[in-house]
């Protein structure tokens, strides 16, 4: 179980009926555990958030004052981000970046492009003299670099280390630095180097990745003879949905930077962590529909479902949730359908056996109208969702701790 805080607990037992299934976000935590995070980290380590993990405006602004700036892999994000958020620095990455996205980036004054590919180098030059002639644009080429200490062994989703769509083949990276520093393309800027290669990686494993992806650009730099002014380490960092408790270990992972840091003292590191900073402060707060047995287990039918918190059915896990029992009375002429036994699993209301959301979950007793609170709910949760498979009503949202509530 997950406990939900007092004032999610709160706006969890005042919501009517109609209005769950409801997203609640607790923004007073999000920020605690930013400045926390901001905190266990070198000055000469920029924190960039990683917006596609949770880009709702209110996530974005309560963020604001602990990131540098903002990860965005899309012109949708871009443009997005930038009306949520005007004025902090962007960063704009991800494959298969279209002529309008990256025209788009180059006219709204996008600080840093990292650049996945020799075909988008040639793209982002050519656009760049026509729309931002009087500039040198920032360019970090992202490698996909094998990593060969066994940090990356097991981990819950590779983007590099091994074949994948994602940035250039290391071998490829010498041709791209010499385009960009023999004056092929004037207005671009060898800025440092860009690699992302997992995530769920826990603190010792991302400091063995990062020193791995520094020591590999330094040598680049220094083979070339030119200077880099940053790397890019990734995000990743890990994240258990089985024990919400167990959080990554920011204060080793800072300590282990700042060595990195003072090792390198001409780069400033920096990392894009999207997950490990939001998951925490959200919750997907519903209601139990009907409970019944099916060949000798229970099941909770309960409004939504993973149409709008699609994470438990693509990671395969089960959702962390506290069941909120509620005191109204039965205002029906027939029984309440109640759990007979100690355990039962939640689903949601689509008509497919994926549509699971925690099996097995620890609740004697539980009762049609009981409300539960999935936690960890704050990350890739609605918005990669598959929001209008059988057109159920979107969730409400909720923002608690903001300067105006919503």
């Amino acid at each position: 179980m997950t406990p939900p805080t007092p004032a999610v607990r709160d706006r969890a037992r005042s919501l009517g009926a109609a209005d769950l299934p409801a997203y609640v976000y607790d923004l007073t935590a999000l920020r605690e555990h930013a400045a926390q995070v901001r905190a266990a980290l070198p000055d000469r380590v920029e924190l960039y958030y990683a917006a596609k993990a949770n880009p709702e405006p209110e996530i974005l602004a309560a963020l604001r004052p602990y990131v540098h700036g903002y990860e965005v892999s899309s012109g949708g994000e871009l443009t997005h981000v930038r009306k949520a958020v005007p004025g902090p620095p962007l960063a704009f990455g991800g494959p298969g970046k279209t002529p309008a996205e990256i025209t788009e980036a180059l006219t709204t004054g996008v600080e840093r492009f990292h650049v996945e590919s020799r075909y988008e180098l040639h793209m982002l030059a050519e656009l760049a003299t026509r729309h931002a002639p009087d500039r040198r644009i920032a360019v970090l080429p992202r490698v996909n670099l094998a990593v060969g200490d066994g940090s990356l062994d097991g981990v819950p989703l590779a983007m590099g280390g091994r074949p994948t769509p994602f940035g250039h083949d290391p071998e490829e990276a010498d041709e791209t630095v010499r385009l960009l520093t023999d004056g092929t393309y004037p207005h671009l800027e060898l800025r440092g180097v860009h690699a992302h290669l997992a995530s769920g990686l826990e603190a010792a494993e991302q400091l063995a990745v990062a020193g791995s992806v520094v020591e590999w650009a330094t040598g680049l730099a220094a083979r070339h003879g030119v200077p880099l002014r940053e790397v890019v380490v990734g995000g990743g960092m890990a994240v258990d949905y089985a024990d919400p408790e167990r959080r990554f270990d920011w204060a080793a992972y800072g300590t282990g930077l700042a060595r990195l840091a003072d090792a390198h003292p001409e780069l400033t590191l920096r990392i894009e962590p999207g997950r490990a900073l939001t998951a925490y402060c959200g919750w997907y707060v519903t209601e139990v529909l009907d409970v019944k047995r099916s060949h000798g287990e229970e099941f909770a039918v309960v409004r939504g479902g993973t149409h709008h918190l699609r994470t438990p059915a693509t990671k395969g896990h089960d959702q962390p949730c506290t069941v909120l029992p509620t005191d109204a009375p039965w205002p029906h002429p027939w029984p309440r359908p109640t759990a007979s036994g100690d355990r039962v699993t939640l689903t949601g209301q689509l008509c497919t056996p994926k549509d699971l959301l925690a099996r097995g979950v620890p609740a004697a007793g539980l009762r049609a109208g009981d409300r539960v609170a999935f936690g960890m709910a704050g990350a890739y949760a609605w918005n990669i969702s598959h929001h209008d498979f059988l057109m159920h009503p979107r969730p409400g949202f909720h923002f608690l701790g903001a300067p105006e509530e919503a």
